[in-house]
């Protein structure tokens, strides 16, 4: 019997995948304790639809993680900080700084944990790579400076 699953079944399959079972399985354990549902026309068509929106989806997510690329390839952001003797920062730039000016300058909202780079503790310029979702990345320059 082929039967759609509304729950994971450790064994059989994910939420959402069409399994075949044995007809004593799904009528006396997946149908009663609600974790599957009989594969008719009208629950396939569902399915069918629940994919094709899941893809869409999908795709705006990546065309928007393009075009968030295509603005902040190469660009560079700068970034004012107060330092002391020898060029050295008090305290250091973080990835939550360089996110809150990424959407002062250039509208682009990134969360913080999207942004790897390494320790900025003096002025000058940094790389810093934004993982955009979807292994889409843009790299920018960050300039510290006084």
């Amino acid at each position: 019997m082929k039967v759609i699953l509304k729950q994971d079944v450790k064994g059989k399959g994910k939420k959402g995948e069409l399994i075949n079972v044995s007809d004593g399985y799904a009528r006396n354990f997946l149908f009663p304790h609600g974790l599957a549902m009989e594969a008719n026309a009208s629950a396939l068509n569902d399915l069918k639809n629940r994919e094709q929106a899941a893809a869409y989806h999908i795709e705006q997510e990546k065309q928007q993680a393009e075009t968030t690329a295509s603005i902040l390839e190469g660009k560079t952001l700068k970034i004012q900080a107060r330092g002391g003797q020898n060029g050295r920062l008090f305290g250091s730039v973080t990835t939550k700084e360089i996110a809150e000016e990424l959407k002062k300058q250039y509208h682009v909202s990134i969360d913080k944990r999207k942004i790897s780079m390494e320790d900025i503790k003096a002025f000058g310029s940094y790389t810093a790579e934004l993982k955009l979702g979807h292994k889409i990345s843009a790299k920018i320059t960050v300039m510290v400076e006084e």
